[in-house]
């Protein structure tokens, strides 16, 4: 039985780091939303669609950019946890020093690591870039003009721009309470680590 628990450890380690593999590729989808992007304003140029219908487009592609990113954050991040209490069945506290410390104490909340962060940059500043040029094309025109109406798909971007952020946020809230609740009901065994120190590089603020 012994040997069939640290076999059947070895094959879930190895799974774990699959998952992490597979949720960071999601860089693929950074790529498709840019895609998606230049795609959408040329049929902008091409008179298929309207600015406003564009611009709501990619706010919405950004968003499920975004969205992917959190939870490819959380997934990397809570398997993390899985793999750190499997290294505690077979490493000792000697091995922190002598092998790697991650394995010692998990990350202490849900950050995000730079790759994702960087790719959520990459959503948030199209997003800026798109609605900053909606809003001097179609909005700002229309406030220095005294005679000119507002028409409803002037607003739509706003409007998708405000889901988007209520639903981006809502993802974001569950991964972070999900880490918080896996942490606090599979601690794994406890290790001493008081002859290492945590900083930036395990994910605390820095």
């Amino acid at each position: 039985m012994e040997n069939d628990r640290k076999e059947f450890l070895i094959q879930m380690y190895n799974q774990m780091f699959n998952d992490i593999n597979r949720h960071i590729m999601v860089v693929w989808q950074s790529v498709g939303v840019l895609v998606g992007a230049f795609a959408i304003f040329s049929l902008v140029e091409k008179n298929v669609v309207s600015l406003d219908v564009a611009v709501s487009l990619i706010v919405l592609l950004s968003a499920w950019l975004i969205a992917h990113l959190l939870d490819a954050g959380y997934w990397y991040n809570r398997n993390l946890v899985i793999i750190a209490n499997i290294e505690r069945q077979f490493l000792t506290k000697d091995d922190l020093r002598e092998i790697h410390y991650y394995f010692g104490e998990h990350r202490p909340k849900n950050r995000m690591i730079t790759h994702l962060r960087i790719q959520m940059a990459l959503g948030l500043g199209l997003v800026v870039l798109v609605v900053g040029y909606h809003a001097s094309k179609q909005v700002l025109p229309n406030f220095l003009c005294t005679s000119c109406a507002f028409e409803f798909s002037c607003w739509l971007p706003y409007l998708m721009l405000l889901a988007s952020a209520c639903y981006v946020w809502q993802v974001s809230r569950k991964s972070d309470e999900s880490y918080e609740e896996f942490i606090r009901n599979s601690p794994g065994i406890l290790v001493d680590t008081t002859s290492v120190e945590y900083g930036v590089g395990h994910g605390h603020e820095g």
